[in-house]
């Protein structure tokens, strides 16, 4: 789960439409092409599920390079499924809300949403199911997909993951660290640091910032640090926030290293100069290409990964100094 820094926006865009030659039959007038049934599509969509219309509906902002990942993927995903997608996001959750409200409106066959706030998404996750539209979930919301009713959740579980870390700072003989939360009351960062602090044998702090002024995190945690001499690491929770822990450690004329959350191609070149430890990559580009996925698999063959029991969980994956060339390729095309 990552949240950008730009405050609330909202925008629709990218209708991404690969049509097969099936779909060509159909717009040209040949009522003789996809005759094919699925869960709840209309049979004139074609066979092969193209011209299915899916929303993938999130939390995050313009201008992120965590977030430009997620739409990669699911873009990737509906041109080969021959889809027609729409991404819409909204930092707010009540204007989240009221993008999947709008999506039920257009009639969409599908809805991939996140639930960095589960509880208000929860009513229009509702009238979704209502309308018999399939919902299935990403990135955020792992202890709130199955209560909801949501089909599949695609993403990483943050309680694992910040234990994870916290593995790694023993390991490293870290003795206290400090974990920057960017965003309160966002369920996915506050179980990251709660995943830390459940194994790691050091000092846990958490450090509340606002997340959508850059200049003010740099203000808070350089005092912090100076504040405590003894915080030998800071542990952010996104990439971009990584980045500037750097500037703010050496501002403080701090002795802390620094640690992250998600990637990102400058959080790549970081960790190869050695100015960020290491970085838990849950793999957003595969987020948002499972999630297209999976409701075109459910519309055309009535498939649900995970049983709708189990989460599909994408990392996390640590990147070092030691293997982060392997995946440095990807970062540089945005699908890392």
């Amino acid at each position: 789960m990552n949240t950008p820094p730009p405050p609330r926006t909202s925008s629709r865009s990218l209708r991404v439409a690969a049509l097969t030659s099936v779909t060509l039959l159909l717009l040209s007038g040949c009522s003789g092409a996809g005759g094919g049934s699925r869960l709840g599509t209309d049979s004139a969509k074609g066979a092969d599920g193209a011209g299915l219309k899916i929303a993938l509906i999130t939390h995050g902002g313009e201008g992120d390079a965590f977030w430009e990942r997620v739409q990669k993927g699911a873009e990737a995903a509906a041109a080969k499924d021959g889809v027609d997608l729409t991404y819409a996001n909204d930092s707010d959750p009540a204007g989240q809300a009221q993008l999947v409200r709008d999506a039920i409106s257009d009639r969409v066959d599908g809805i991939a949403v996140t639930l960095a706030k589960p509880a208000a998404m929860k009513a229009p996750v509702a009238a979704a199911r209502a309308a018999g539209i399939p919902v299935v979930g990403l990135n955020s919301g792992i202890d709130a997909w199955k209560s909801q009713g949501l089909l599949e959740y695609f993403g990483q579980d943050e309680i694992v993951a910040g234990a994870a870390v916290g593995d790694k700072l023993n390991a490293l003989k870290v003795k206290h660290a400090l974990c920057v939360i960017h965003e309160r009351g966002n369920v996915a960062l506050e179980a990251r640091c709660a995943g830390v602090k459940k194994t790691f044998a050091g000092e846990t702090e958490n450090l509340y910032v606002e997340g959508t002024d850059p200049e003010a995190v740099d203000t808070v945690l350089t005092a912090r640090l100076r504040q405590n001499p003894g915080i030998d690491e800071v542990v952010t929770l996104g990439a971009q926030f990584a980045l500037d822990a750097v500037d703010s450690v050496k501002t403080a004329g701090s002795r802390a290293h620094v640690a992250t959350f998600d990637l990102n191609n400058d959080l790549v070149k970081a960790v190869r100069a050695g100015e960020v430890q290491f970085a838990v990559d849950q793999q957003p580009y595969l987020q948002g290409y499972l999630a297209v996925d999976s409701l075109w698999l459910y519309r055309t063959n009535g498939n649900i990964s995970g049983g709708g029991v189990a989460p599909v969980l994408t990392g996390p994956a640590l990147v070092t100094r030691t293997n982060v060339a392997a995946v440095a390729k990807f970062a540089a095309a945005g699908t890392r």
